[in-house]
């Protein structure tokens, strides 16, 4: 039973670091990578549909995406939606080929972008400690009904301890290496 709630408690923890990846990635780094149009939706005859099951994205060089649709109908809309997002790119078609230029970040942006991550990596945070406080609260009410010892509950409530801290570790791990990919230019 305890080890039930440890379990859960670390698959939760583990799904907010995997949250908080898929967060970072949509902070732009100036640098094109193929993970920045994950969140961009493409009308695909009446359905939203993310851009990659309706184009090949590659990396050109360092600051250019290609985007190739597999319809050539498929071009105006795909340019649409890449224009529509919040990422704040503008494409340019030739032929059936569309280029992302990626714009290098100014050092202000560089500066935004560092405190998004950064409150980014607190919400994590809070959300595993939240989990923890699930954890501690599970353990304290099988505690209140005797079904285990104040010995036991200790012993569950250090482990949690010891969970939170190795996936809180993993967030300020995460935090720097963006920080740093961030600041460099």
């Amino acid at each position: 039973m305890l080890n039930d709630i440890r379990e859960d408690a670390k698959a939760r923890m583990a799904k907010s670091v995997e949250s908080l990846e898929v967060n970072f990635a949509k902070i732009r780094t100036g640098r094109a990578h193929p993970s920045i149009l994950d969140s961009v939706k493409v009308d695909y005859y009446g359905t939203e549909v993310p851009i990659s099951q309706v184009a090949n994205i590659n990396v050109e060089d360092a600051r250019t995406l290609t985007v190739q649709p597999w319809e050539h109908p498929m071009i105006a809309k795909v340019e649409k939606a890449i224009m529509m997002s919040d990422l704040g790119i503008n494409p340019a078609t030739s032929g059936n080929l569309i280029r992302i230029p990626m714009p290098p970040l100014t050092e202000e942006r560089r500066r935004e972008f560092v405190k998004v991550a950064r409150t980014e990596a607190e919400q994590a945070k809070v959300a595993i400690r939240n989990i923890r406080r699930d954890a501690n609260g599970d353990f304290k009410a099988l505690n209140k009904e005797k079904e285990i010892t104040d010995d036991e509950l200790r012993q569950a409530e250090d482990g949690i301890q010891k969970i939170t801290d190795a996936f809180t570790a993993k967030v300020d791990e995460l935090l720097a290496e963006k920080e740093k990919t961030l600041l460099e230019i």
